[in-house]
């Protein structure tokens, strides 16, 4: 890095906000080809060395994809590169790790509050008993992965009538953020296992009884147990710190 000198950088961050551009006006979609190396660096007048340069850094950010043997192409534009840069503030940030979690806790509880009604009234029965699927294998399955993975499964499920792809997105890259951070909290107790069933259930039966009051009260007592953990690793003299 220390011998790349300011005017390739320039250079560089040129081509890239030119391939950016060229994906705009073009009006291309996630999975549409991209021109051939040789036929971007005459678009943009730019060497092959700082093209294959861009490409890396639009591969990264997930904005363009290469496909090795068959081109590059506009990338699924998701929001891996936030979820590594938050998790990464979150495991290396010695005096805001714990507050970052609570800003997770507060994006993701903030999408379900929000869209409540909508997602109450966009839930089929289908889902509904999908849902309840869900919380039968945390049930079943206790503390460990099977019970995160149906965590996760139940939230992504709980938006996805919303048919709205960035708040979905937004949703799974914060819980992706917060599993990966909270470990490094204190234990998941017996008592917060069951308390976090329940409230799922309660979520479940306030949606199909179509009772916003319920679905909002549900939310609360789902949110209470990692807050509450939170708190207290926040007013702990030496909290724990990842390794």
């Amino acid at each position: 890095m220390s011998g790349t000198s300011p005017g390739r950088t320039l250079l560089r961050q040129e081509v890239v906000e030119g391939i950016k551009r060229y994906i705009l006006d073009e009006r291309l979609r996630p999975g549409d080809p991209l021109p051939t190396e040789p036929a971007l660096c005459e678009a943009l007048g730019a060497s092959r060395s700082s093209v294959r340069e861009a490409v890396k850094i639009l591969a990264a950010l997930d904005i363009v994809e290469v496909r090795h043997g068959h081109g590059t192409y506009v990338g699924r534009l998701s929001l891996s590169a936030l979820v590594e840069s938050l998790t990464f503030r979150g495991l290396l940030s010695p005096d805001d790790d714990f507050q970052v979690m609570a800003d997770l806790v507060d994006v993701r509880e903030l999408f379900e509050r929000g869209m409540a009604d909508r997602i109450i009234s966009s839930l089929s029965t289908e889902q509904l008993d999908a849902l309840e699927g869900l919380v039968a294998t945390m049930r079943s399955t206790g503390a460990g992965d099977g019970f995160v993975a149906a965590d996760r499964s139940f939230h992504a499920l709980l938006v996805a009538p919303l048919g709205n792809d960035l708040i979905g997105q937004l949703s799974m890259a914060f819980w992706d953020v917060y599993t990966i951070v909270a470990p490094h909290l204190d234990g998941f107790t017996q008592a917060d296992e069951r308390a976090t069933i329940a409230a799922h259930q309660n979520i479940v039966a306030a949606a199909r009884a179509g009772d916003t009051t319920a679905f909002l009260k549900a939310l609360g007592e789902h949110y209470a147990p990692v807050r509450r953990r939170i708190a207290e690793a926040q007013k702990s003299p030496s909290p724990r710190r990842p390794h």
